[in-house]
């Protein structure tokens, strides 16, 4: 094992050991339900639909078949389920909650549900927005991804800024190994953008994927009748998803509302993917060019749109 993955594996488990105190705090309320943890989250399981196969319940919730009968038993004997056998299939066990049972679950989902408010009361709404965001990535990266995806493009806010150059370089050296001068040259950009703003010529976007950030781009004033598209981005979790598109319609749409008469961009051959979003917009290529930059031979290229 390098070192790096001693270190990766340590940071795991550390997690793990605060994220099992953390539990523990959450599911105190669910304790003084007077359920267990188990028979909690057999009663959840079972809320979430008319009829649930019992099969497919000890699968999901990966309990063991003889605890899981005793406990389906204890909770016929208390009328909270009814059990029958699939008419479909004589060999299967079916098991529904009563109303009793539909209950019960109410009261440990609202008891589930004020645990985790008054656990969330205590951060920022900023801190609130990247923690929900941060839980995403880690099942998303853990292997669940059954909720549809959802995109939000919206102007920039504080921190945008600082995000856009960390993610054009990290995500430019880990594709096209630029080295640290397209860094320089972004946080130029960015700056520049920043400190001389004009909200009547100049807007920037930033596109959300279940609330992170995955792309961004930026118009600008070129001189008074063009404007200039710059640093487009799209993280590559989010590529597919026409995140591309969207940031680049919706700076073409500012340009053309703000008055100007074209807008042009400028970009490096090697960015095909960028370059079938610009073509699709309508730009056309006017200008090419070789240059040594960021490490490497290059061909630039100027594209122009005429609105």
């Amino acid at each position: 094992m390098t070192e790096v993955q001693r270190d990766q594996t340590a940071a795991v488990r550390q997690f793990n050991r605060f994220y099992t105190r953390v539990m523990g705090f959450l599911d105190q309320e669910l304790l003084r339900s007077g359920y267990s943890l188990t028979e909690g989250r057999i009663i959840f399981e079972l809320g979430q639909r008319d009829v649930t196969e019992v099969g497919e319940l000890r699968e999901t919730l990966g309990i063991d078949a003889a605890q899981l009968s005793r406990t389906l038993a204890r909770f016929e004997a208390a009328g909270l389920i009814e059990r029958t056998k699939s008419a479909a299939d004589g060999r299967k066990l079916l098991a529904a909650l009563t109303e009793a049972g539909r209950a019960a679950c109410d009261d440990l989902q609202s008891r589930s549900e004020r645990q985790a408010q008054q656990l969330l009361a205590a951060l920022p709404e900023a801190d609130r927005a990247r923690l929900v965001a941060d839980l995403d990535s880690v099942r998303r990266l853990l292997g669940e991804s059954t909720r549809p995806h959802t995109v939000v493009v919206r102007t920039l806010r504080p921190g945008d800024l600082g995000w856009v150059v960390q993610r054009n370089a990290i995500l430019y050296t880990q594709e096209y190994g630029w080295d640290r001068s397209y860094e320089a040259l972004v946080a130029r950009i960015v700056a520049d953008y920043a400190e001389n703003f004009d909200p009547s010529g100049e807007n920037a976007w930033v596109a959300e994927l279940d609330g992170r950030p995955v792309g961004a781009v930026f118009c600008v004033r070129k001189d008074e009748t063009t404007a200039q598209l710059r640093l487009l981005l799209v993280d590559p979790e989010a590529r597919g998803a026409g995140i591309g598109t969207r940031l680049v319609a919706e700076c073409v749409e500012f340009a053309r509302s703000a008055g100007y008469t074209s807008i042009v961009l400028w970009t490096n051959d090697v960015l095909a993917a960028a370059r079938r979003i610009y073509q699709k917009a309508g730009f056309e290529l006017v200008e090419e060019n070789r240059h040594h930059s960021f490490g490497h031979d290059l061909v630039g290229q100027i594209w122009r749109l005429r609105l």
